[in-house]
């Protein structure tokens, strides 16, 4: 069944994520065999028991890329999606209390604490920088080094589809072939007012110095740096986190999946070729 089910997805997703859709696909077909239940069509009932199932052997970020995975199954195969349905909601709720969202490495800079950080930038020089750091660093999911690469010229508008910025090379593309990254307007406008108050050219992030001083691209090892300064006034829960320059990556990585978001969609967003790559970001939460 599963062979017939991915003739049509041929060609349409990398061969990693089929790899992968298939292996999380498979692992439901098994379980199922089990319950003598069929596969095709699901129920919200169903998908539910197997989010339960899976609690008592699996890390949560490995249940919600299973059920993001059988989500885009179900639609691509015209058969019903019951993934967001109450049932499984409520399900994926339990898991979560019942085995949390394990804590490794580099704290992700969700939507929330994003907004806690930009509530505690100045009005000066620095405080509009970070704003742009903060604002681009999780709108474009891209790595330290490409983020202090974004120059001002690299800002474009795509028509009909709205701000976009241009990424000339990243860590998987080393030959160049330039990409285009949606940007929000908010974002667009916070760049160029940035540009045009201190009448800058080049590089978007620079230095600033104690001063007020702009100075010349900002390294990119000073990202953590400026992360865990930001964050240093807030409240314990927050305060007691180590934020990095991965954090901008798995943060909006983890917002995108709990919003419903494919694996293929988060992949494509954050630059990741493979579905491995990614769920290293993803796994513990």
């Amino acid at each position: 069944m599963i062979d017939e089910l991915f003739v049509r997805f041929d060609g349409a997703f990398s061969e990693n994520t089929l790899r992968a859709y298939r292996s999380d696909f498979q692992q439901y077909e098994a379980w199922c065999a089990t319950k003598k239940q069929p596969t095709l069509p699901a129920t919200a009932d169903l998908i539910a028991e197997y989010v339960d199932f899976m609690a008592s052997k699996n890390k949560s970020a490995t249940i919600r890329r299973r059920i993001n995975s059988l989500g885009t199954i179900f639609r691509l195969s015209k058969n019903p999606d019951p993934t967001k349905e109450p049932e499984v909601v409520l399900a994926l709720k339990r898991m979560h209390r019942k085995i949390g969202r394990h804590q490794e490495q580099a704290t992700p800079l969700t939507r929330d604490i994003l907004d806690q950080l930009l509530e505690q930038c100045g009005s000066d020089a620095k405080g509009h920088r970070d704003r742009v750091l903060l604002l681009l660093g999780y709108e474009t999911m891209r790595r330290r080094s490409e983020l202090c690469n974004f120059a001002f010229e690299d800002l474009t508008r795509v028509p009909g589809r709205g701000h976009a910025i241009r990424l000339l090379r990243s860590k998987t593309d080393q030959e160049g072939a330039s990409k285009l990254i949606p940007i929000s307007t908010s974002l667009h406008s916070l760049i160029t007012e940035w540009q045009d108050k201190y009448q800058l050219e080049g590089a978007i992030l620079r230095s600033v110095d104690r001063h007020g001083n702009i100075g010349d691209r900002l390294n990119s090892g000073s990202i953590g740096a400026i992360l865990n300064w930001l964050k240093a006034s807030l409240g314990s829960d927050v305060n007691n986190c180590r934020l990095s320059g991965h954090s901008f990556r798995v943060g909006a990585a983890i917002d995108l999946l709990e919003a419903g978001a494919s694996l293929e969609t988060i992949m494509l967003k954050g630059g990741w070729r493979s579905q491995d790559n990614a769920m290293n970001y993803l796994r513990g939460w």
